[in-house]
C-alpha cells in the first residue's frame, strides 16, 4: 500500500554533510518533495519534506533515519492557529505560498487548511495578533 506523508526532520550537525535523502530515496524507494530547508554546516539542520512510497519502505526510512539521530515529526501537528487571537484580517492570506489560507467572500472569514500548510513559516511575522504559531 502506498502512503504519503509530509513530515519535519531535524539532525544534528554531525550530519548535516550526509546523503540522508539519497538514501531514503536509493535504499527505501521513496519519493520526496522537499517543500523548506534549512541546512547550514556544523548547525543542526531542518527540513520539511513529503515522502511517498510503500509503507513497508517508509516504515524502514523513517527507522533508518531514527536510528542516525534524526528527530522527526508529523507536519500536521506543526501549524496552528489561535483561533481566538485571529482578527480574520487576511494579512495570512497574501503570503501563504501553498494558499493554506482563504478569504471566505460572503462572511470575510479567513479559513485554514492545515493540509496544504509546509509549514514554512511566512505567515508567523506577517499575522498582526501573533495568532499563528509553528512548533518545531
Amino acid at each position: 500500500m502506498a502512503v504519503t506523508k509530509r513530515i519535519v526532520l531535524r539532525f544534528p550537525k554531525r550530519m548535516v554533510d550526509r546523503p540522508i535523502i539519497y538514501r531514503l530515496v536509493k535504499d527505501f524507494d521513496l519519493e520526496f518533495n522537499i517543500l523548506k530547508a534549512s541546512i547550514t554546516p556544523e548547525q543542526e539542520g531542518l527540513m520539511v519534506l513529503e515522502l511517498k512510497g510503500n509503507q513497508a519502505e517508509y516504515d524502514k526510512g523513517i527507522e533508518f533515519l531514527l536510528k542516525g539521530g534524526v528527530k522527526i515529526q508529523s507536519l500536521g501537528q506543526d501549524v496552528t492557529r489561535n483561533e481566538v487571537r485571529c482578527t480574520h484580517c487576511g494579512a495570512c492570506v497574501t503570503v501563504c505560498p501553498t494558499g493554506a489560507f482563504r478569504l471566505e467572500p460572503k462572511t470575510m472569514l479567513v479559513t485554514f487548511d492545515n493540509s496544504k500548510c509546509i509549514a514554512c513559516g511566512l505567515c508567523i511575522p506577517a499575522c498582526p495578533p501573533r495568532a499563528m504559531e509553528v512548533h518545531f
